[in-house]
């Protein structure tokens, strides 16, 4: 288990202390080690035969992107907790140089995998007349159409070359590109200029692709009346930073976000990419000004672009890249029967709580909700959080309406990473168009997700009504990530989230909800309790269970409970899409648990909480990390109404357990595994938890606690007893 980290144990646990004392120390998982686990998996399904070709395309453009982010963020802060090991820690210090090599060969090993899918993707999209990178005869039709686009979209916006000295590359920002060419010159390109470039060829019906690099490597010698270019660079740099702001200086925050953006572009090196072979002594020389390692050096033998491969499908007529081969049939995302009538959820409310399950629910079921929220007279007031949105948002245009007949207050957390210069626009949008603006907290980044719209009645009095969510507030995500949300009046949520929104216009940390569980002030004590109540009830000899699912799990203190809940006897299933630093199936340890992760079509986004004994169910924007429990304001809120209950326990969770065509299982010695399809019959065949959620919305929900949902039945005309009263925690 070459792969894990070690903590020691705390002795400081409760009944079954003594039971784990027996384990010296307790296997962990490293976050980065794992999380390139996860990316493995990504780049598994651009790999897989059995993916439409532009779906496995998409997955290989992410598992590029997906690395840039890592060498942007966490392998910086890798090397600063490395330089930060005093002499005190060098047990730690040299377990963290481990680490940092073995993220480097992996790295290595994962870019050559990343070449040999792409040149089986260019065979394969030839087939289907798609010519990606393709080397073109001089004669030929692609050739010209090559020749085309380096002439006139990309050698007019290239700067003039200039006398190249390898000191001369620390000048480039974070992920740009150089060409270097020969004679001892060079040239810094534009970062606007796409990575990818594609035409259809209406006469031939035909799809020419060319990558940036591609292009600039045949034409830039050309040009310059040399044989060749010499070789590409393209830097990566620590892109971490944090922001700080008094609160009594809210005109001064944007200021503050545009310095620290500055930095992103001009941290510290922490990758140099190549294309091509610069001579030993320039790349000692490249080594030397960068001060970087040998094997932060990575030579990339096809191309330095592959994240703009998602743009491929977006050129294509939608007669070609509907053909089943080439990609998956469009989702057809239902508006549920509740909201066919937006104007009418409102009554629909008062009575009962409705679940949205994004992308299969359309997120368009919100938007119109708020849109007529935005155009009913009687509603007063509407405020929001804004993590991520689009750059064109009809959430924010609506809201920029209504602010001139009533009052809109939105909480921007501008310091979304990389949305920050689209949260910057926003705020200046909103602003000017009369909506009353805020920026959180200084110490806390805001990242729950939540809407309340408190309406006037007819007889003067007011209700209100909650929109909580698991996902961003932002509908090109909503179409490619998995999401659950929640809209209710339920007194206590609303009064709740009343109060959060007061506590963060006051500048405080909200706390004291009667229903919510935010962070910092209680989640993660309050997810510690509910695992001990879990433990307690397996050694008085009754079932105990714990489901959850959450994009990452690397909080030490969750897991040592888990551990100890596995000890005990419960029965414990984690879905965990990213890193996961629990090790499940250690005998006498983690033998109760289980752990899959997902990775489909679209991206596994929501998170779940579940407590068998305890009978409760959390929805969230927070994973287990140190950083949402401890550094984010988060909201945890509990599902009150029963059949949404029913539906999350009876149907979502089983049916993302039983996957067995897009999960993986975490094994004892930390190697993730594909599921074993489940036996019908006398054949196997596969489930795909996706495909049927997706099926379930088709259907409109039948033959779940859902169906028929916001549909009033004669039988519950005259009915006084509300549904909000008839569950809590």
């Amino acid at each position: 288990m070459s792969d894990f980290g070690w903590i020691k144990l705390s002795e400081s646990n409760s009944k079954t202390s003594s039971q784990l004392k027996q384990v010296p120390h307790l296997p962990l998982i490293h976050r980065d080690l794992s999380w390139l686990h996860f990316n493995e998996r990504v780049l598994a399904e651009a790999k897989l035969r059995t993916n439409p070709i532009l779906e496995r395309l998409k997955f290989l453009s992410i598992s590029s992107s997906n690395l840039d982010e890592f060498f942007v963020i966490r392998f910086p802060s890798l090397l600063k907790s490395i330089q930060d090991s005093t002499h005190a820690e060098k047990t730690r210090a040299l377990n963290l140089l481990r680490i940092k090599t073995s993220i480097l060969t992996s790295v290595q090993g994962f870019t050559k995998k990343q070449s040999e899918i792409l040149s089986d993707l260019q065979s394969q999209l030839r087939s289907h007349q798609i010519y990606l990178g393709q080397e073109c005869p001089a004669d030929s039709v692609g050739a010209q159409i090559q020749r085309r686009i380096f002439l006139d979209e990309i050698l007019p916006l290239l700067p003039k070359p200039e006398p190249f000295n390898p000191a001369y590359i620390g000048s480039l920002e974070s992920l740009q590109m150089a060409v270097v060419i020969q004679e001892g010159f060079w040239m810094r390109i534009p970062t606007h200029l796409p990575p990818i470039f594609c035409r259809w060829n209406e006469i031939t019906q035909e799809l020419y692709c060319f990558f940036l690099d591609q292009l600039l490597m045949k034409y830039m010698g050309d040009l310059f009346g040399v044989e060749s270019t010499a070789f590409m660079l393209r830097i990566t740099r620590d892109g971490d930073f944090s922001v700080q702001y008094g609160n009594d200086d809210t005109e001064s925050i944007p200021d503050h976000i545009r310095l620290g953006l500055g930095k992103r572009e001009h941290g510290k090196p922490s990758r140099l990419q190549i294309l091509g072979r610069p001579s030993k002594k320039m790349l000692q020389e490249f080594l030397k000004s960068l001060n970087l390692s040998s094997h932060q050096v990575l030579e990339t033998p096809s191309t330095l672009c592959l994240h703009g491969l998602c743009d491929i499908s977006r050129n294509l007529p939608s007669t070609v890249s509907y053909n089943t081969q080439l990609s998956h049939l469009p989702l057809k995302s239902m508006i549920p029967h509740a909201f066919r009538r937006p104007e009418q959820i409102f009554e629909i409310l008062d009575r009962e709580d409705l679940l949205l399950h994004h992308p299969y629910d359309s997120f368009e079921c919100y938007i119109q909700w708020l849109k007529a929220a935005c155009e009913d007279p009687q509603v007063i007031q509407i405020e929001q959080t804004v993590y991520r949105t689009d750059a064109i948002s009809p959430i924010m245009d609506a809201l920029k309406v209504a602010a001139q007949s009533k009052t809109i207050k939105v909480i921007i957390e501008l310091r979304a990473r990389f949305d920050e210069l689209n949260n910057l626009r926003l705020a200046d949008e909103l602003k000017r168009a009369g909506v009353h603006v805020s920026f959180g907290s200084n110490r806390l980044k805001l990242h729950g997700k939540v809407t309340l719209i408190t309406r006037q009645k007819a007889d003067g009095s007011t209700q209100r009504y909650a929109h909580l969510s698991t996902g961003n507030y932002k509908a090109a995500t909503a179409r490619l990530y998995t999401d659950l949300a929640i809209l209710t009046s339920h007194p206590d949520i609303c009064a709740d989230v009343r109060h959060f929104f007061d506590r963060i216009w006051g500048g405080q940390i909200p706390q004291d909800f009667k229903q919510l569980v935010p962070a910092p002030a209680k989640l993660h004590r309050r997810l510690l309790a509910h695992i001990e109540h879990e433990i307690q009830t397996a050694l008085k000899g009754r079932p105990a269970r714990i489901f959850a699912k959450v994009n990452a799990l690397v909080d030490d203190t969750v897991i040592q409970h888990l551990y100890r809940a596995s000890q005990a006897g419960v029965q414990i299933d984690l879905i965990v899409r990213g890193a996961c630093s629990l090790v499940p199936g250690v005998r006498g340890l983690s033998e109760n648990i289980r752990v899959i992760s997902i990775v489909d079509r679209f991206l596994e986004h929501s998170r779940i909480y579940y407590f068998g004994d305890a009978q409760v169910i959390y929805l969230s924007s927070a994973d287990w990390m140190p950083r949402n429990f401890f550094s984010r304001l988060e909201i945890a809120f509990p599902v009150l109404d029963p059949a949404l209950y029913r539906y999350i326990e009876q149907v979502v969770i089983p049916i993302s357990l039983g996957d067995t065509a897009k999960a993986r299982f975490l094994s004892a010695d930390g190697k993730w595994k594909r599921q074993r399809p489940e036996s019908f019959g006398n054949e196997k065949k596969p489930l795909r938890s996706q495909f049927i959620f997706e099926e379930l919305a088709l259907r409109e929900y039948k033959g779940t606690p859902l169906w028929k949902k916001g549909i009033r039945h004669e039988q519950h005309q005259g009915q006084e007893t509300h549904l909000h009263q008839t569950r809590s925690p």
